[in-house]
């Protein structure tokens, strides 16, 4: 082949790519939310999608499709066509830990996935009924190493981001806070509002109106600065024998692998813009949110970071789920 012959099929291509991107988007963009409306994810969705519409100049929907830990959300985006038109709001729980713990899980979130934009991150929250007697992390340890085994946490189910931020509190203070998984996180409020539940760990945001109601009962934050949205809260790390604690959750964007890059770049560079509005900044900060927008390559390198964080704990503690 002549390098004249090979310099035209060369720009043939790439004007052919260039017009296949000036296309997207070509229809509606839909965000799957893989756990139920009303909770986190879906607030993050929800806030930005009309934004992007704006910007997309298409309907964004929100797909609720909830179930086994946020898997089947997950297991759906995998499956749609990968050409930038659905997204998944994605988190730890459904891209990273369930193939941790459960060897029945198909699809692999680092590689059956490409990253768009992380959105940002928020702590997790240790909070109590307001009938429980331990009002901080010292009080609670007390509890626990007098009453070993009998001291139970709820969480949105095995494997979540939650339910390991307990497990390693087991590994770091030595003690057994026994696990009661929930199917999501309304009924967990429900049962530490009516004082069924002593302790949960829970997304900051979901718990933070009970806080401030005085419903409920804060007792530390997951990572090991102060929140923005709760200041008065002590981290886990700064009690004695837990300063290796330091863990939050992530909400990010992300679309089946082998999608177009160029329509990944075109969605991350809407996303971007719609992260650096005051109105929506203002909204996931008072609800606890760091953003911390970002590149897809710079958010693959923090879901891989992110992972070995998540396998250490799950080969230490031994969290298998079904």
């Amino acid at each position: 082949m002549s390098r004249k012959l090979l310099s035209a099929l060369v720009v043939s291509v790439s004007c052919i790519g260039a017009a296949h991107a000036l296309d997207f988007p070509a229809r509606p963009v839909t965000i799957v939310v893989p756990f139920p409306a009303g909770g986190a994810a879906d607030f993050v969705a929800r806030t930005i999608a009309p934004k992007l519409s704006e910007r997309l100049k298409q309907p964004v929907v929100i797909d609720n499709t909830a179930g086994a830990s946020g898997t089947v959300g997950a297991a759906k985006v995998v499956a749609a066509a990968p050409d930038g038109h659905t997204m998944l709001l994605g988190s730890g729980s459904e891209v990273s830990i369930a193939r941790l713990t459960n060897p029945k899980i198909k699809y692999d979130g680092q590689r059956d996935l490409a990253p768009v934009t992380l959105v940002g991150t928020q702590p997790l929250l240790l909070v109590g009924s307001t009938s429980f007697s331990a009002r901080s992390m010292d009080e609670v340890l007390v509890l626990a190493r007098a009453n070993p085994g009998k001291l139970n946490f709820g969480t949105a189910g095995v494997g979540t981001p939650q339910h390991l931020m307990g497990e390693l509190i087991n590994l770091e203070a030595k003690v057994k806070l026994f696990h009661i998984p929930y199917k999501g996180a309304a009924p967990i409020i429900n049962d530490v509002l009516g004082q069924q539940l002593d302790l949960a760990v829970v997304a900051l945001s979901g718990a933070q109106a009970h806080v401030k109601a005085g419903t409920m009962r804060a007792i530390a934050v997951s990572e090991s600065r102060r929140a923005r949205a709760m200041p008065q809260v002590a981290p886990v790390s700064e009690t004695q024998g837990l300063g290796a604690v330091d863990m939050g959750v992530w909400s990010g964007l992300l679309v089946p692998a082998k999608s177009p890059p160029a329509a990944t770049e075109l969605l991350n560079r809407e996303l971007l813009e719609v992260l650096k509005q005051p109105d929506v900044q203002a909204k996931l900060m008072d609800a606890g949110y760091r953003i911390a927008a970002n590149s897809p390559g710079a958010f693959a390198n923090f879901i891989a970071a992110e992972t070995d964080k998540y396998r250490r704990i799950v080969r230490a503690a031994n969290i298998q789920s079904d």
